[in-house]
């Protein structure tokens, strides 16, 4: 399978380095072209993993390219999955895959309309930690899911917001709680299931930005579950933390970009002994990143199936980013399928906005 890269920026190189490996997981892909608005961003990157083919124009190469992936900026991401899908290639798109539920739910048009499929990057599902929690819930051998918590409490300093894009709801959709703590709520939701109601805040408390800098909510799930998610980007001692407590036992994650199997922890609940051979570790597996997404998602492809994350498992977690913000900006409970085509929060996260001012300024026209 031929891959192009659009978008040449940091996180780029992940997908190029996850790509290179496919072949040593039996998976026949080489990555063929890098294409950047910027040229010598696109050449440079070519240069780093290999690549003879490097350009600027998306276009001339959508024929040579049976994968491909979005490492733009978040605003980009709608136009090119489209355009890829109308010509027939499977697109892998970064997180947060679209600005908002309405450039997603057009994507879903073009991809019923296509012979490919489209995939977003959740890596952290596939680490080997969440895969067994999942399938003890799914057995019943811990019983019941009761409460959990997912904190993604990280740190960036007021120059990161001087890229232009970030912290505008135009070019990246939305604070935290879009573009950096979706990896954890992702999680959450594989290991919980659907949500039903949302009650959340939202706050620019430190940072000159146009959208939050830190969120909480109080999410419900379909089972009657009930977890607390916090979103900040002023928090010094940066982790990421999910609890889950279940009727016989609270198992733990703590990591921050990534996790291996030594970053759990599984404790029985008192008495209940009897669970804890059930937690166990695999020295083989590999680490929850694009790896580890990947080789399942291409072998997929390949097989004329659909990839082990589709499009309505991206819409479920983007449908809760959008009630976290329809709840905090309104004051008011938002339960699942609520927000509908016409709703505001289904054309921009920002939906009637905040209360403060905006501070950045608006993007140039194209």
């Amino acid at each position: 399978m031929r891959v192009t890269i659009l978008g040449a920026g940091a996180i780029a190189g992940a997908h190029a380095e996850a790509v290179a490996a496919l072949p040593d997981h039996g998976v026949d892909a080489t990555l063929t072209h890098v294409v950047d608005l910027d040229p010598a961003r696109a050449e440079e990157l070519a240069r780093q993993h290999g690549v003879a083919a490097h350009g600027t124009a998306l276009e001339t190469v959508l024929a040579e390219t049976d994968v491909l992936h979005v490492c733009t900026p978040p605003g980009a991401h709608a136009g090119a999955a489209i355009a890829a899908l109308e010509a027939g290639v499977h697109v892998v798109v970064e997180k947060p895959a679209t600005l908002s539920l309405a450039e997603l739910d057009r994507i879903a048009a073009a991809e019923a309309r296509s012979t490919a499929s489209f995939t977003q990057v959740v890596q952290h599902r596939f680490g080997h930690g969440i895969r067994q929690l999942r399938r003890l819930l799914d057995e019943g051998a811990l019983g019941r899911a009761l409460v959990a918590t997912c904190d993604t409490l990280w740190f960036r300093p007021p120059e990161y917001f001087e890229v232009p894009w970030r912290g505008r709801w135009d070019t990246e959709g939305g604070g935290p709680t879009m573009g950096h703590g979706i990896h954890q709520f992702d999680l959450l939701l594989a290991a919980l299931g659907p949500w039903s109601e949302v009650t959340a805040m939202a706050g620019r408390l430190a940072r000159a930005v146009d959208t939050e800098d830190v969120s909480m909510a109080v999410v419900r799930f379909e089972s009657g579950a009930m977890a607390t998610v916090t979103n900040s980007l002023l928090s010094p001692r940066q982790t990421s933390d999910l609890r889950f407590d279940t009727e016989a036992a609270t198992i733990e994650l703590s990591h921050l970009y990534g996790y291996t199997d030594a970053d759990w922890t599984f404790t029985p609940a008192p008495g209940r002994d009897d669970v804890a051979h059930l937690w166990q570790q695999d020295p083989g597996a590999l680490p929850s990143g694009h790896l580890a997404q990947l080789v399942p998602t291409y072998r997929a492809l390949a097989a004329g199936e659909a990839p082990p994350v589709t499009l309505a498992d991206a819409r479920g977690t983007l449908e809760l980013v959008a009630a976290i913000y329809r709840s905090a900006f309104t004051g008011r409970v938002v339960r699942a399928g609520e927000i509908a085509e016409g709703d505001p929060f289904h054309a921009s996260m920002r939906g009637t906005g905040p209360a403060w001012p905006a501070v950045k300024e608006a993007a140039p026209a194209q």
